[in-house]
């Protein structure tokens, strides 16, 4: 189990989940809330760094937020920041997947000198995903027909327990690449819920304005992007774009994944944390 500690900062109490040893590494998701159990992602890095997998505001017994615009992504870097001050570190890294990593490229374009290094997968450095035809949240994907239908059934207040986790267990086995390991996958369990209001917010207000990708060039925290080469949610090509607009970046990609390299290889994924553990700036 992880070590829960409630952190108070400038900007509100903020619950933490800690495991590990090693320097410090920042782990979160821009829409997910986390508990005891810790995550499928974080669990990965804990052999290597000291983790504080943290739930944002209206996660779990995070403060809530009292304005929507709290939610942003841009004011959730201002909590992280916030929280890393109360920890009283001077620098710590970061890993995020899918908008976790969204988050974590935001948060090193607003302070690249509170970073060690960065870690991002399954990510995109802008909105431009949403139209591709590979993604699943494209209208021209032909899986999107069905991602509707199981986004309506997890919106729908008269949804029973069982339609609701068939509908998560759908939506999962459309972003893994083996679906005929999935209880292989997740015979041990984990956290990671949704938090409704915050992926409304994501949804509604920021990812139609989401575009950071000229600001990767100022960005010179050494990182690693990875990605599935079947992603089918922010498909490979994402990963790329980010790799290549960032200085000091090296790309990473899992031949036999989708979404979840962290479960669907997971040695290759501890070899690639081996490999970020030991990254460090190598500048003039």
């Amino acid at each position: 189990m992880w070590e829960k500690q409630l952190v108070d900062t400038s900007r509100g109490q903020f619950e933490i989940f800690i495991k590990g040893n090693g320097e410090p590494l920042c782990v979160t998701h821009l829409y997910s809330e986390f508990n005891e159990l810790g995550n499928y992602f974080a669990n990965a890095f804990i052999g290597e760094f000291k983790v504080y997998l943290i739930n944002l505001k209206e996660a779990g017994n995070s403060c809530r937020a009292v304005e929507d615009d709290e939610l942003s992504m841009r004011e959730s870097c201002l909590d992280l920041e916030a929280i890393r001050s109360a920890l009283n570190f001077e620098k710590w890294s970061y890993a995020g997947h899918s908008t976790g990593g969204m988050l974590g490229l935001y948060y090193a374009t607003l302070y690249p000198l509170s970073l060690s290094k960065l870690l991002v997968g399954g990510a995109t450095a802008s909105n431009k995903y949403m139209e591709h035809e590979d993604s699943m949240y494209s209208p021209k994907s032909p899986l999107n027909i069905k991602l509707r239908e199981i986004f309506s059934v997890l919106k729908s207040p008269i949804s029973t327990v069982d339609q609701r986790r068939n509908a998560n267990k759908e939506w999962t086995d459309m972003s893994l690449y083996n679906t005929d390991r999935r209880d292989e996958y997740f015979l041990k369990p984990s956290s990671g819920k949704v938090v409704q209001r915050r992926l409304d917010y994501y949804s509604f207000c920021d990812l139609p304005k989401y575009n950071i990708l000229k600001e990767l060039s100022k960005v010179k925290v050494p990182t690693i992007v990875y990605c599935g080469r079947y992603d089918a949610q922010c498909p490979l090509l994402f990963s790329e774009e980010i790799s290549e607009n960032l200085i000091h970046s090296r790309l990473y990609i899992f031949e036999s994944s989708n979404h979840f390299p962290f479960i669907e290889e997971k040695t290759k994924f501890i070899e690639m944390i081996f490999d970020f553990k030991e990254l460090i700036l190598n500048v003039p």
